[in-house]
């Protein structure tokens, strides 16, 4: 027992001389110097923060160790730590709560990481902090309200990183800058602010002028490390130092063309021009019926900083090349779109020119079969067959957009073009689309209602969801009249009504192929409950050839 408390006064004793002894990192070192106690760990594979910091350190330096992300919560038992230096590791993340219990923190260094972005608000459980080294990082955007939770800095180092644009404001909203402002105006001395914003690839258009202006306008108590920033880009701006160049306000795009008419013969090989005005330049896109079905090549030339054209080539043009051909340009602020219309004249052709619109009396009713002929998880292929007089003379037009919009989108689709894929879907949407004989409105039988999937995050599931609603929906769309839909809204009450319809269809003469449609509908029956189907009020008649009906593959989707 005597040695046991002899022992235990001789670690008592230790422990009043030297403080923490025993609990120095493994491969670290620790020394006591006037700033108190501080943790150096240089070159170790630690590969993470450790979780045993002792908490009496007030400097801590982990450097060249490998290190990927700060978690939450890192140093939070670390109360009196004033330095944090973490600089040349591989930092890619760091967590929003990654400085919370650091409210005496004033020196944070993170050089020659990889942050690619920084959570701002982290700041706020720093009140206190001074000094922010963060270059030699990848940094590509900064907040308007970035610096809004650093009150107390005075040097704020983002050299050597990914900035392109930024707005004025994040310095203009910054509470020590406008404190600062105030004060050097009223007492004529105050702490000067070091900002580093140099080797930046700036882009110097009209989204950078109230930065750029600001740049030139700032004077103490702010002090930029190297005022000589530089333009990486425009071409026409490259290599120009802030000073030497003239900003004009961003200007959202106006489009025009010199034609909006154009005839040409059959073969002719057509050039539409699209001449657009914007600041910045914008991005442009060419729409017309048949893109999904023929994509035309384009090309973009530059005129000036804020003027382009853009050049859609239709090399030997058909007649179902006719139609309306939209330029559609857009930038950051906001687009705009003209139309070109393309007329062909097929007088020196042997073929006949199909009328644009089929001459079709109010009283006519021609009948169109269509079905879902494909599915994925990003969209859907349409297939349809029509009846009229003249078939293979038709044109066509495909009503899209949500179930519960009024307004649909219209596609025009030439004559002998009896299919059209819709792709980027949106999840858990329910969507409408008809199809028409050109310009007329959609009838009873020509409309398609399907939903899509939950979770676009989740691809298999959302796979496996708008497979199985398409399906059930595929299996009863030969019904031209009183067409069956699927919806959410319904539930599985109405399955035994489709199961008798598609049994009374067997038992005319279908069996064979009904009995394969059937299994399919009942292994699916179980897999999910989205998938449901109700009938409409109204019947009609069905086309007599339909029994050799298209309608019954539309079950066999991939």
């Amino acid at each position: 027992m005597d040695a046991f408390c002899t022992w235990l006064g001789i670690f008592f004793v230790l422990n009043i001389i030297s403080p923490g002894f025993s609990t120095c990192l493994l491969g670290c070192s620790c020394t006591n110097d006037y700033l108190g106690r501080s943790l150096l760990c240089m070159e170790t594979s630690m590969g993470q923060i450790p979780e045993n910091i002792p908490n009496d350190f007030t400097k801590i330096r982990i450097e060249n160790c490998h290190l990927t992300e700060i978690p939450r919560g890192s140093f939070s038992q670390v109360h009196a730590l004033e330095f944090l230096w973490l600089n040349f590791n591989e930092i890619t993340l760091m967590h929003i709560k990654s400085l919370e219990g650091l409210a005496n923190l004033t020196e944070l260094r993170l050089q020659g990481n990889k942050l690619t972005s920084l959570p701002w608000t982290a700041f706020q459980s720093t009140p206190r902090l001074k000094i922010l080294d963060l270059k030699h990082n990848r940094l590509d955007v900064l907040p308007e309200h970035a610096l809004r939770h650093l009150p107390a800095l005075t040097y704020l180092d983002l050299s050597f990183n990914q900035l392109r644009i930024v707005s004025k404001e994040v310095f203009t909203n910054w509470p020590l800058y406008q404190t600062a402002e105030k004060a050097w105006g009223k007492e004529g001395m105050v702490s000067n602010v070091v900002l580093a914003l140099h080797d930046n690839p700036w882009s110097c258009d009209c989204r950078l002028k109230g930065f750029v202006e600001f740049i030139r306008e700032v004077s103490p108590p702010i002090i930029l490390m190297n005022s000589y920033l530089k333009c990486l880009g425009p071409a026409s701006k490259a290599e120009k130092y802030f000073h030497e160049i003239q900003l004009k306000t961003c200007m959202e795009p106006v489009a025009s063309v010199t034609e909006y008419n154009i005839s040409l013969s059959l073969g002719a090989n057509a050039t539409l021009t699209c001449l657009v005005q914007a600041r910045p330049l914008p991005s442009i896109q060419w729409m017309y019926p048949l893109k999904i079905i023929r994509g035309f090549s384009s090309t973009q030339t530059q005129i000036d900083e804020e003027t382009i054209t853009s050049q859609l080539v239709i090399p030997s043009v058909h007649l179902a090349d006719r139609g309306i051909y939209t330029c559609m340009a857009n930038n950051f602020i906001g687009n705009s779109s003209v139309s070109i219309s393309l007329n062909i004249d097929s007088s020196n052709s042997a073929a006949p020119l199909p009328p644009p619109v089929p001459i079709l009396s109010s009283d006519d009713s021609p009948h169109i079969d269509i079905r879902i002929a494909k599915q994925t998880i990003y969209g859907i292929t349409l297939e349809w067959y029509a009846v009229t007089d003249n078939p293979a003379d038709m044109w066509f037009t495909i009503h899209f957009g949500k179930y519960s919009s009024p307004k649909k989108e219209m596609i025009f689709i030439g004559p002998g073009i009896n299919t059209y894929s819709v792709s980027d879907l949106l999840p858990a949407t329910k969507y409408e689309v008809c199809v028409t004989l050109k310009n007329h409105p959609p009838r009873e039988g020509q409309c398609i209602i399907f939903v899509t999937g939950s979770d676009i995050s989740e691809m298999e599931q959302r796979e496996r969801l708008i497979h199985i609603i398409v399906i059930v929906c595929a299996m009863v769309l030969a019904v031209p009249a009183g067409m069956y839909v699927c919806t959410t809204e319904t539930r599985f009450g109405c399955m035994d009504h489709c199961m008798d319809f598609w049994k009374k269809r067997s038992r005319r003469g279908e069996n064979a192929e009904g009995l394969e449609r059937q299994n399919t509908f009942d292994s699916m029956q179980a897999a999910s409950d989205e998938a449901l189907c109700r009938d409409s009020e109204k019947p009609t008649k069905r086309r007599k050839s339909e029994d050799k009906s298209k309608g019954g593959s539309a079950a066999h989707l991939y």
